[in-house]
């Protein structure tokens, strides 16, 4: 073994610029592929009886200090548990490396320590820094006061000063603080200071290693952005503060992202106050909550690519919203869903140039209308809903009308009375016999209380998805009445609509065409002759009659 010499002070040299500069997550350039082989080699080594020997059997396959240092790192994170404990009984607990290494357990003193003997034998400066950490028990918002609760360690590589933490690079431990569970976490190996000050605030402010410095207040004012928040992608959050107040009922947050991130939001553990929106290199989210007081805000991401693995939300931001009255017209009806309106994900669903961008529609009428470029192959399915009983499943289905022109959809919507409505969107290849996916859905708003839509006819199966009701587009007829039919069909040899008597439609430029007269009948059905030579007809469109 080399001996060390006494570690210089960080100087100038060692600085990075705070805020960070969104480059690397790391303070040097690191290749992780290029540590596979090392990395697999270190977990494999097994010395228990003394530091010496498990530092000497850990360089035999490390060359470069870099490469000394990683060895030591994985070693120390996948085989030294934290101690929970000792932790409630600190006396009994010796931080000595020797102890640390016969026990395999400690809290993150010993690990510090081990750390920065394990490098001293392998000729490596290493410092062990203590201070305050947003670690286990922390409170958005709250303050440090006394004596420093963390310790982690700063190495001396290339030239300069770098900071780790193999405390938290080994795992986690539950709520609790009774079960600890290695959980390996690259984002604690070399972590760019000016990330690394999110949450380990050191004792002597030289060991920041940042410039400008930032003060104990700072730190406590700044937003906690825990590791999943970087190792996903994501970039900055708007506020930039943890606690935020409500105006008027409402408050607004944003997430910066790279490409392709999934998000959801938690509010009081529910996602039922709020309209998330996905952007392509982010999501907004707007934030109602139904009740005043102090609420804890949490979101949650994944990417959208996942490998299974990592196909789960993890917390990457909390906020504490502080609610001084409530938008009580800002109820969302139960069955919308997070995220709300069109997005790049259901783009990639095949649902292309949306004709309304917005989560929400406002209707004065009670009707809209809701154009998509569809991709290949793709069968569309919606279903209105809304809050109370007005509308049944089979309802919701027909207050919604799909017309296919080519490779576009138009969803016409005509809603039953005011309020507010969910609009859901479903789709499958039409290649496949399963069932259909849920994909996105808008939230549709009326006020007017004199809106009052009848339902769209009923269509049956032989009804194809690219014919067209041009009239009556009302699933209810007036009774003893003539009404005008014109239908856009293809392909078809005779058309008969069926009241009391039967009314032939005849053809006229694609549209199919005539009247028929409502009176002494409940129900009108369209039958469509699908070949002169067969007397058989299909039924497929059914309207009711009002009655007197």
């Amino acid at each position: 073994f080399q001996r060390t010499e006494a570690p210089r002070p960080p100087g100038a040299k060692d600085l990075h610029v705070y805020p960070w500069d969104k480059s690397s997550l790391k303070s040097m350039p690191v290749d992780l592929q290029q540590f596979e082989k090392l990395d697999a080699y270190a977990l494999k080594v097994n010395v228990k009886n003394s530091v010496e020997e498990l530092v000497k059997a850990l360089l035999k396959q490390a060359r470069t200090d870099l490469e000394k240092v990683r060895a030591i790192w994985i070693w120390i994170c996948h085989h030294i548990e934290y101690d929970v404990v000792g932790y409630h009984n600190k006396s009994q607990l010796s931080s000595k490396p020797r102890d640390v290494l016969q026990m395999g357990k400690s809290i993150c003193e010993g690990y510090a320590e081990l750390f920065e003997h394990m490098c001293s034998l392998a000729g490596i400066q290493c410092k062990k820094l203590s201070g305050h950490a947003k670690g286990h028990g922390y409170k958005t918002g709250q303050t440090f006061t006394g004596d420093s609760d963390h310790a982690w360690n700063a190495v001396y590589l290339e030239g300069r000063w770098h900071l780790l933490d193999s405390t938290w690079g080994s795992g986690s431990v539950d709520d609790s603080f009774t079960k600890f569970t290695y959980r390996y976490n690259e984002f604690y190996f070399l972590t760019h200071p000016a990330l690394f000050i999110n949450n380990h605030f050191p004792d002597n402010s030289n060991w920041q290693l940042l410039k400008p410095t930032l003060t104990l207040k700072e730190f406590e004012d700044n937003m906690l952005h825990n590791s999943n928040f970087y190792t996903l992608g994501l970039l900055a959050t708007h506020p930039e503060t943890p606690i935020i107040q409500t105006v008027k009922g409402k408050a607004s947050v944003s997430v910066d992202c790279r490409l392709g991130t999934l998000f959801m939001f938690k509010l009081k553990g529910t996602d039922e106050h709020g309209l998330m929106t996905l952007k392509k290199y982010g999501m907004t989210l707007d934030i109602y909550p139904q009740k005043t007081g102090r609420h804890k805000l949490e979101i949650f991401a994944k990417p959208s690519k996942a490998e299974a693995s990592d196909d789960v939300y993890k917390c990457v931001v909390e906020y504490v919203v502080e609610c001084e009255s409530v938008d009580e017209a800002m109820r969302f009806p139960k069955d919308l869903q997070q995220p709300v309106g069109p997005s790049w994900f259901s783009e990639r669903q095949g649902f292309l140039r949306p004709s309304y961008r917005e989560p929400v529609l406002h209707t004065n009428d009670g009707r809209c209308s809701l154009t998509f470029t569809l991709g290949k192959d793709i069968s569309v399915l919606t279903s209105l809903h809304t809050d109370g009983s007005s509308l049944a499943e089979d309802m919701g289905r027909r207050h919604v009308l799909q017309t296919h022109r080519g490779n576009q959809v138009e969803l016409k919507v005509h809603l039953p009375h005011a309020g507010s409505f969910v609009l859901k969107i479903y789709s499958k290849k039409k290649s496949d016999p399963g069932n259909y996916d849920y994909i996105f859905n808008y939230l549709i708003r009326c006020l007017n209380t004199e809106v009052k839509w009848p339902a769209f006819p009923q269509s049956y199966s032989k009804w194809l998805q690219d014919y067209e009701i041009l009239e009556p587009l009302s699933g209810r007829l007036p009774a003893n009445r003539n009404v005008q039919f014109k239908l856009k069909m293809h392909g078809i040899a005779k058309v008969l609509v069926q009241a009391e008597n039967i009314h032939p439609l005849t053809q006229n430029r694609g549209c199919w065409e005539g009247t028929c007269n409502t009176s002494g009948c409940r129900e009108v059905f369209v039958m469509v002759h699908e070949n002169a030579n067969h007397n058989f007809y299909s039924h497929v469109l059914k309207y009711e009659v009002e009655t007197q």
